[in-house]
Parts: structure tokens; C-alpha cells; sequence
């Protein structure tokens, strides 16, 4: 999966490039690039905005979709393309739904059972929902749990998923000692590249991992979140037993990594998707526990579609998705990742580290754009304004 050399260009000052932009971008921002041609007062005016979204892919490379859908998934597609979506929108898409509803009701009603009787932990501001389940009732959350994602991925169309294990032990690496072969780590870190891999996670690791309070509200998925065990954040909280998102997820791994029963914490340090051929730099919450972690790459190989999901809106993205027969999934579990003294003392030196060698070992190419970047980069792509996109909320 080698990336387009040109792909690779990024901003001189990356940093400056989510705070202002010029002024001819400033332009370009404020009025939508992907206007279909009918739309435009005359062909001629067609070519510069073409030209603008070239422009914009190469400095905002991560981000940019180059499948058959084009930018934010609304380019052209021709009549073969047509078709099959159409097709698919009859035929395939409404069987999706009701077996992907009857997995997720299926699910619920485990969670249900499993957690009747049971007092659900309200442990500090951000509560912990069932992550402390025992015997029959954490064995049926877990198993059940897995199974049904791998059916949910089954339903997407993931039906086969190539995986690659190189959790092997090298005795010669600085990073692993032999007392330390028994140890667990306390999380997965992954590289983001669509909502579909919260469920590959699940079914390898059941891993727990950060939601926001109001998802712990929602039905059938709000019981289910809290039986992963998510760290449910409440950010406008400033009670005084308030640890914050950092402060819960390093409770959470060191436990995980000290206790055999306690599950994982899943993290993504990029902290936004990108569009699988990159990755971004790591945020530093996985880290400062100084526990191992487990470094997981995820592909989406794809011939029309790609599955990843960083510039669309999330109903389009699934509609789509759905509407392709087959999608492809490729996974790389590294070794476990023991992080030296100098690391433990120092975690952005140790997520460096791990997003160095993941992006070796995933052919993924290193960019210094972030979450700022990808925002000026969709103002860009639909004519909002930038500084209202500059301040949105990441949900």
C-alpha cells in the first residue's frame, strides 16, 4: 500500500496551518469546492475549482479520499458505478440493516441478562458501568461480545480479515527482557482509519475505551457501552472527585495491566482517522501509565470504496459501505511494546517510539498534520466558515 509520492508534501509549518491560512485560501474556504459544474456559471469556471481541490489533497494528504467517489464522497461515478449502487440501495442495503439491528438487539439482550441484580459502578466522576463483572456474567459479556462483532464486520461485508501476527519475542531487542514476557499490557494502540475498527478491536481484544456520558443514554447501545466497561466522560464536570480524561484512562491501563482479569484499554493516539496511508502524530494519553502496549495496524485494501472514514458525513459513509458486495480488512498485531526507563520518564518520547515503529512496520508514511488541519482542510472542501470549523468540538 504505497502512498503517492506526491501525497507526501506537507505544510512547511504544519502548526501554522490550522490557525490562519492566506488569503486566497481564506477565499477558497468560505465557498463549497465540490459545487457540481451545472451548478457553475459556465464550464470555464470549473477548471479552477478542480485545480484547488488538487492543490488541497497534496498539502492536506492525509485526509484526501482518492477511490472512485472523490472528495467527501461526492464526485462523479459513472453509469456502471451508478448502477450498482442502485442495485445494492434495493437489494443488499435493507438486508444490512435488519441483520445488523438484529446483532446489535442480540447483543443487548446478553448484556441485559448478564447484568441483572448487578449494581452498576459509579466509582469517581466518570464511572465505571460493569467493567468489574465476574465469573458467568463477564465470561457471557466477553465471548458474546466478540462473536457478535465479528458477525457485525460479517454484516459490513468484512467477511474475510487477513491477519498477521508478529508477536514474537526477539531476545535481542532492547525493548523486550524475559522477566517481562508475562507481562500484560495495559492497552491496544492502533492507528484510526474508520468507525469499523472500534469492531475488530472488539472481537480480538474486547478492549474498553473513552465515550462521551450522553452514549451511556442511548438505548441498546448505551447498557452495551457500559458493559465494555467505557470510560464515560463528562467535560463540563468540575466536581472535585473529576479526574478528567487523562487521569481515568492512566487509572484504567495501570489496572489493566496489573490485574489478569481486567480488560484492555483500546486508544488511538492520532486522535482523528486519516485515510489509511498515514499516520499522525501520537497524543501522549496511552502513554503516561508506563505500562506496555500492544501496537495494532489496520489496512483497508479497496478497489472502489474506501472504507475510511475522515470526510464524509457518517450516513453517507455507511450507506455506502453497505452498498459494496465486499470489503477488505488486513491487521498487523506487533509485538508488545515495553517501554525502556528513559521512555517511562519521558511518554512522548515513548510515543514517538511506538508511532515510528508502526509506521515501519505498516508501510505508513509519517505526517505532522493534525486534528486542526483536517478541519481547515473540510472548511475548505465545503465552504464553511473556518473559524467556526477551527472551534468545533471533536465528538
Amino acid at each position: 500500500m504505497a502512498p503517492n509520492d506526491a501525497a507526501t508534501i506537507a505544510p512547511s509549518e504544519p502548526e501554522s496551518v490550522g490557525v490562519r491560512m492566506s488569503s486566497s485560501e481564506d477565499a477558497v474556504a468560505t465557498r463549497p469546492l465540490l459545487s457540481s459544474p451545472s451548478t457553475s456559471p459556465s464550464s470555464a469556471s470549473a477548471a479552477p475549482v478542480r485545480e484547488s481541490i488538487e492543490e488541497l489533497d497534496r498539502r492536506y494528504a492525509p485526509y484526501a479520499r482518492r477511490d472512485a467517489y472523490g472528495p467527501m464522497g461526492l464526485g462523479p461515478v459513472g453509469a456502471a458505478e451508478a448502477f450498482r449502487l442502485a442495485f445494492a440501495a434495493v437489494v443488499l442495503v435493507p438486508l444490512r440493516v435488519v441483520a445488523g439491528m438484529l446483532v446489535l438487539l442480540a447483543y443487548y439482550l446478553v448484556c441485559r441478562v448478564c447484568t441483572l441484580r448487578v449494581q452498576e459502578e459509579q466509582e469517581g466522576g466518570e464511572g465505571d458501568g460493569y467493567a468489574r463483572l465476574e465469573g458467568w456474567r463477564r465470561e457471557g459479556v466477553v465471548r458474546c461480545g466478540r462473536a457478535l462483532a465479528r458477525a457485525m464486520l460479517f454484516v459490513f461485508g468484512f467477511y474475510w480479515i487477513r491477519e498477521y501476527d508478529c508477536r514474537f519475542p526477539d531476545a535481542e531487542d532492547e525493548h523486550v527482557d524475559q522477566s517481562k514476557e508475562t507481562e500484560k499490557p495495559g492497552a491496544v494502540v492502533s492507528n484510526h482509519v474508520s468507525y469499523v475498527d472500534i469492531l475488530y478491536h472488539m472481537s480480538a481484544f474486547f478492549p474498553s475505551f473513552v465515550a462521551k456520558r450522553s452514549v451511556a443514554r442511548l438505548p441498546l447501545v448505551g447498557l452495551i457501552s457500559k458493559c465494555l466497561g467505557c470510560i464515560f466522560v463528562q467535560r463540563e464536570s468540575k466536581t472535585s472527585d473529576f479526574k478528567g480524561v487523562s487521569g481515568a484512562v492512566t487509572e484504567r491501563i495501570q489496572r489493566a495491566h496489573q490485574q489478569k482479569n481486567a480488560s484492555m484499554m483500546l486508544l488511538f493516539p492520532e486522535g482523528t482517522t486519516t485515510n489509511g496511508d498515514y499516520i499522525l502524530p501520537f497524543k501522549t494519553g496511552a502513554f503516561i501509565a508506563k505500562a506496555p502496549v500492544q501496537p495494532v495496524i489496520l489496512r483497508y485494501p479497496y478497489k472502489r470504496f474506501n472504507p475510511a472514514w475522515e470526510s464524509m458525513s457518517g450516513v453517507r459513509h455507511v450507506f455506502l459501505l453497505l452498498c459494496q458486495f465486499v470489503n477488505y480488512l488486513e491487521v498487523i498485531h506487533l509485538p508488545v511494546y515495553y517501554p525502556s526507563e528513559q521512555e517511562k520518564n519521558d511518554p512522548k518520547l515513548y510515543a514517538n517510539n511506538v508511532r515510528k515503529l508502526m509506521a515501519v512496520e505498516g508501510n505508513l508514511t509519517l505526517s505532522d498534520l493534525g486534528l486542526a488541519e483536517k478541519r481547515v482542510y473540510h472548511a475548505a472542501l465545503t465552504g464553511n466558515s473556518l473559524p467556526r470549523a477551527l472551534h468545533q468540538k471533536d465528538d
